[in-house]
C-alpha cells in the first residue's frame, strides 16, 4: 500500500517537473528567436490561433515590420534574460503559466529626430511598451526602453502537447488572447488589470 501512495506522489511531481523544464526550454527558445529575429521560430512557438485567421505568412510579415520598417529598427539588447514563472493554472483542459522578464529594447530611428519629434516618439514608446523608462540617446538617434515583458504560456489540445505563447507586449497578440479567453481566465491568471 505504501508503494502505491508513493507512486501517486512521485508521478504528479515528475510530470510537473518535466512540464516546467519544457516550459523553461520553450521560453528560452522564444527569447532567442526574438533576439536573432528568427521569425519562423517565433511563429512556431506562438499559440497557433493567433495567426489562424490571417495566415502564417501575414503573421511573419507583421513580425518583420515590428522589428524593422521605414521608420525604425527594434532590437532586444540582451541575449539572455532571467524569467519569472507564475504557478501553473489548469482551467478545464488547458494549463497556463504567466512568464515575466525584464527585457530592454533599443529603437533606432532611420531619420534624425528633432527635439520635438524625439519627445513625440518617447511618448509613443511609453504607451506602446507600457513603461516610463524610455531614454532618448541623441548620438545614436535611438531610444533605450526598459520594460517588463509578459508572456502567457498555454498547454492544450491546440498546441499538440507543447507549450505555446502569447506575447502580451504585442497589441495584436494581446487582442487575440483577450478574444480567445474569457475574463475569468484573465482574473485567474492575474491579468485583469
Amino acid at each position: 500500500m505504501k508503494n502505491y501512495i508513493l507512486l501517486f506522489i512521485i508521478i504528479p511531481f515528475t510530470t510537473f517537473s518535466q512540464s516546467k523544464s519544457e516550459l523553461q526550454n520553450a521560453i528560452t527558445k522564444l527569447h532567442q528567436a526574438n533576439f536573432l529575429m528568427e521569425f519562423e521560430d517565433i511563429a512556431q512557438l506562438t499559440y497557433p490561433k493567433v495567426y489562424e485567421a490571417d495566415g502564417k505568412s501575414a503573421f511573419l510579415e507583421k513580425l518583420d515590420t515590428d522589428f524593422q520598417n521605414d521608420d525604425y529598427r527594434m532590437r532586444l539588447q540582451l541575449e539572455k534574460v532571467p524569467f519569472l514563472f507564475s504557478e501553473f493554472k489548469t482551467i478545464g483542459a488547458q494549463t497556463f503559466c504567466v512568464v515575466r522578464s525584464r527585457n530592454p529594447k533599443r529603437y533606432t530611428f532611420e531619420k534624425k529626430l528633432t527635439a520635438t519629434k524625439a519627445e513625440e516618439k518617447k511618448t509613443w514608446l511609453q504607451e506602446k511598451e507600457k513603461t516610463q523608462n524610455v531614454t532618448f540617446e541623441p548620438n545614436r538617434n535611438s531610444f533605450n526602453v526598459r520594460s517588463e515583458s509578459i508572456y502567457v504560456a498555454v498547454f492544450d489540445a491546440e498546441t499538440m502537447g507543447e507549450w505555446k505563447f502569447f506575447n502580451l507586449d504585442d497589441a495584436f497578440q494581446s487582442n487575440a488572447f483577450n478574444t480567445l479567453f474569457d475574463n475569468n481566465i484573465k482574473i485567474t491568471l492575474g491579468l485583469n488589470n
